[in-house]
């Protein structure tokens, strides 16, 4: 384990240095919907900040204009009016600067969040793609298993049938073969679901993936040495923890937002406009001269008194959900260190697992072979055989589903 090295952001080349894996991630990252979904998420969370930084300036700017004709004691009038308001309040106490406060943590956690949905994307197909070929080469082996049983069922009937043995030797082998061809029958639903499954994280329907997946290949061998930092590295660049972080720090600025609320807001309002009335000998051409133009500005301040203990309430209030966002920060950050050392702890262990179903397969095929033989030559009873066979097809088929819990064990470490 080398902590001193940065995993790469393209981890599964290095790790697997499957062609086939990575254009499934490729295809994955351009179609999955949950991403797309992220993504749209992050450009919401960039417009609420937007806003907020509007919030600064003169929150209303009004422009308005009127033409008006009208009839009264036999006398025809026009009216014209054009103008233009403005509205700012001052943000003396930092309310408008805690609201963009807020927003850019909302944002930075929306990042965060998108990451996140990326980084389990690619585990999940990743992991999708290794449980294909896991169940493939359980296949294999089951098909390989198979065709070992039938040539038993075959020196049994033909050792029955000459009278060297009795009809339980042929049933205890059709039972075995019989048995496996079910279990060829599972494994085959099992590949045809996990299919769907990689199909629908590629954005698409479920379908026939032959042309993406290829040929059957073996599962992906992988290094033992891994590269990939140390733990509180690893625990610091997860997307849950600066999320979870991000939240915290919006939530904080919501608490100094609700303590403004409790001080008086200054504001500033103007307009400036002009006014023409043929009813006081004015006509349109006066719109734009001096004698009908107007102006104003104004200052003053509101206070919200009579309410000041639904606004002290209020700050409690988003006191409390900031301490509730702690708490969950710290429990995160406690979840994290448990997934990272079960990751770690897991990948190795499981390679040690594999070395010794590797060794057990060996000694059991040797086994199968010897009975066989010892079998024909009238050493052993069938149930020996027997035995052996049905140890051979499970250590096969352990020796297939460690190799793929070593590689998905990998990917768990860089998830």
């Amino acid at each position: 384990l080398d902590t001193g090295t940065p995993a790469s952001p393209e981890w599964w080349k290095g790790a697997f240095a499957d062609p086939v894996l990575d254009q499934l991630i490729e295809a994955a990252q351009e179609e999955n919907l949950s991403l797309r979904s992220a993504g749209l998420r992050v450009l919401q969370a960039r417009q609420q900040l937007a806003i907020a930084i509007g919030n600064q300036y003169p929150q209303q700017q009004t422009v308005t204009g009127t033409a008006e004709k009208f009839r009264e004691n036999d006398r025809t009038d026009e009216f014209y009016d054009f103008g233009f308001s403005v509205t700012w309040e001052a943000d003396v106490w930092g309310r408008f600067r805690r609201q963009i406060e807020s927003a850019e943590a909302q944002l930075d956690a929306s990042l965060a969040d998108y990451d996140g949905v990326l980084i389990t994307l690619f585990a999940d197909v990743a992991q999708t793609y290794l449980l294909i070929r896991t169940t493939e080469e359980r296949l294999a082996v089951a098909k390989y298993n198979v065709e070992l049983q039938r040539e038993s069922v075959a020196i049994t009937t033909a050792k029955f049938e000459a009278g060297d043995t009795s009809s339980l030797d042929v049933d205890q082998a059709q039972t075995l073969l019989f048995n496996t061809i079910a279990g060829v029958s599972d494994l085959e639903i099992s590949l045809q679901q996990l299919r769907n499954t990689l199909a629908v994280l590629l954005g698409r329907p479920p379908q026939d993936l032959s042309a993406l997946l290829g040929e059957t290949k073996p599962i992906p061998a992988v290094s033992p040495a891994v590269a990939v930092g140390m733990p509180q590295d690893l625990i610091r660049r997860r997307p849950d923890i600066r999320s979870a972080e991000r939240r915290l720090a919006s939530q904080s600025a919501q608490v100094g937002f609700a303590i403004t609320e409790l001080y008086p807001h200054f504001g500033l309002s103007g307009s400036i406009g002009t006014t023409a009335n043929t009813a006081i000998n004015e006509d349109a051409d006066d719109l734009f001269s001096d004698d009908t133009f107007r102006w104003s500005i104004a200052g003053g301040f509101s206070w919200d008194v009579l309410n000041y203990g639904r606004l002290r309430s209020n700050v409690r209030l988003q006191d409390a959900f900031f301490q509730q966002l702690l708490e969950d920060y710290r429990q995160t950050v406690l979840q994290a260190q448990a997934d990272v050392e079960n990751s770690i702890v897991a990948f190795f262990r499981s390679q040690e697992q594999l070395e010794a179903y590797r060794l057990a397969s060996n000694f059991a095929e040797r086994s199968a072979d010897i009975s066989r033989l010892q079998y024909q030559e009238g050493l052993v009873n069938f149930n020996t055989v027997i035995t052996t066979l049905a140890s051979l097809a499970t250590q096969q088929d352990l020796l297939a589903i460690t190799e793929g819990t070593v590689a998905v064990n990998l990917v768990d470490v860089y998830r």
